[in-house]
């Protein structure tokens, strides 16, 4: 494989270049200015509402366009405390928030040094993780694998992520992580830059390897941390007034707390939009709703409420992953907020009530998260038993081939549920309105039937002649008929028997005598 070392100064530089940049607002700014100003023309000749959401819209586009390139060249800007990063764990969490993409892609794991941790911002580590991550999904056009290897060599963590995707053009590797370059379509290029500018905010480099056609492998190296560290508190910026209860200082810092919540659950941010259009599920209304619920003690609401996402977030395929990093992210910025209420009311002498508090939150986080899981793996099981119902229903289809005459085709193993569900519908059918005189049971398409089913085959064939219809089997496999000669079963006695299902039409849609069936 050719391969392409990217060093470090040079994006460094290529970040710094104004020429690039400022081509890069021109295309990704000026587009949707241009537009909100032609709808604002519009305006002025016939009110609109549509034009107004147009507007809006392009606005917002242009607005996130500047906050990603504000955030990648100062990330300092997002107020996040330094911890220890354990980052064996956090591509763990971030490989399941893809379940959607496992069925066409394998990842291949090679984790070694899982006790080293990195000292720096988790969020911004997590969310240039994820890209590259998404990246490598997004690279592979149908099916392939990624490989994710993380290990210490020299003092540094070393994480590569390999894909078998398209690969990158060799003329191309030295521009990624410019801002507003990319290999995609559609692609901004701010993905990467994030990439590059958080490695290098901590002391980290990235060498690009790849090859057109058999993919690509991103390796990043972080110093290693030589004391574990631990998370510590955060003093936020917060409103407060004395005698202030800890329900009223959550209104009243609402948009603080949607902040710092946005920042913990970085992965999940990148998809509040997509899980708002896909399930109508307002994320930041429902995390506002959950905590309110969680100050007041209101624990029936807070089940209540959890049994209500559970089935949306199956109703709607929702990844799970995501909701359980936004519960764990709510979790923890509750937690800050309670350190800074308690901080700001000068709660130190009532220490039973602070710890009371700190368990009525974890008690309540947990209980939602319980009956959550509890609601999702019920409907989720309510679902599947009713789509086995229905693939039944429609694997047992009678074919009209003239009146009084039907084909019973049967695909697949016929076990006993199985076999009840057909026993029924077959005695059903053949006593409606229209009597069936003459059924034809194609087992052509039966690869395996157990020897209690053929025994109650047999008494099914009774019941058919019975009720004064002719019943015909065609297509019996040879591995079918080799059990039931081995345990003495057979039909031949209780029905006519083809070897396909063309001879038997021959003898029914042909001009002549019917065949007849044997005596019961």
């Amino acid at each position: 494989m050719e391969t392409h070392r990217v060093k470090n100064d040079v994006h460094i530089s290529q970040l710094a270049s104004v020429g690039q940049i400022a081509a890069g607002i021109a295309h990704e700014v000026k587009n949707p200015l241009t537009a909100v100003k032609g709808f604002l023309q519009l305006l002025k000749e016939e009110p609109n509402e549509t034009y107004v959401d147009i507007a809006q819209s392009e606005l917002q586009n242009a607005l996130a366009t500047l906050e990603n390139l504000l955030h990648v060249a100062k990330p300092d800007l997002e107020e996040e405390s330094i911890q220890s990063v354990n980052l064996s764990v956090e591509l763990e969490s971030l490989v399941h928030l893809f379940q959607d993409q496992l069925y066409r892609v394998e990842i291949r794991k090679k984790i070694h040094n899982t006790d080293a941790c990195v000292y720096g911002r988790k969020n911004q580590l997590k969310k240039a993780f994820f890209n590259l991550l998404k990246n490598a999904f997004e690279a592979i056009p149908d099916k392939g694998a990624i490989t994710i290897e993380h290990k210490v060599e020299e003092e540094q963590v070393v994480i590569s992520i390999e894909d078998t995707g398209t690969g990158i053009p060799q003329e191309k590797l030295s521009m990624l992580g410019t801002p507003f370059f990319s290999t995609k379509v559609d692609g901004t290029g701010m993905g990467l830059t994030q990439v590059f500018s958080v490695i290098h905010q901590h002391g980290g480099r990235i060498q690009v390897y790849s090859e057109e056609g058999k993919g690509t492998r991103f390796t990043l190296s972080i110093p290693k941390e030589s004391t574990r560290l631990t998370r510590g508190v955060i003093e936020l910026k917060l409103h407060s007034t004395a005698g202030q209860e800890l329900r009223d200082f959550f209104l009243e810092n609402r948009n603080e707390f949607e902040q710092c919540l946005l920042a913990e659950a970085v992965n999940v941010k990148e998809k509040i939009h997509e899980i708002q259009q896909v399930g109508n599920v307002n994320l930041l209304a429902n995390a506002h709703k959950l905590v309110l619920y969680i100050v007041d003690g209101r624990e029936h609401d807070v089940i209540s409420f959890a049994r209500q996402e559970g089935v949306v977030w199956v109703k709607h395929s929702l990844t799970l992953a995501f909701k359980l990093e936004w519960v764990q992210s709510i979790r923890r910025v509750l937690w800050d907020f309670l350190y800074n209420y308690d901080k700001l009311q000068n709660l130190e002498s009532s220490r039973e009530n602070f710890y009371s508090l700190e368990k009525q939150i974890n008690e309540l986080v947990d209980r939602f998260l319980n009956y959550f899981f509890i609601s999702y793996s019920d409907y989720k099981e309510q679902l599947i038993q009713k789509q086995r119902e229905l693939v039944d229903y429609l694997s047992v289809q009678f074919i009209p081939l003239k009146p009084a005459m039907c084909i019973l085709p049967l695909v697949g193993a016929i076990d006993s549920h199985r076999f009840s569900l057909i026993e029924d519908k077959v005695i059903t059918q053949i006593g409606c309105t229209n009597k069936i005189e003459v059924l034809i049971l194609d087992l052509s398409g039966v690869a395996e039937m157990e020897i209690a089913v053929m025994e109650r085959f047999l008494h099914l064939l009774e019941g058919i002649a019975m009720m004064g219809c002719k019943g015909v089997i065609t297509g019996m496999r040879p591995e079918i008929v080799k059990v039931m000669i081995r345990n003495g079963i057979s039909f031949d006695s209780k029905a006519i028997m083809k070897g396909t299902l063309q001879q038997a039409l021959v003898g029914y849609m042909t001009p002549g005598p019917e065949p007849e069936i044997p005596p019961v």
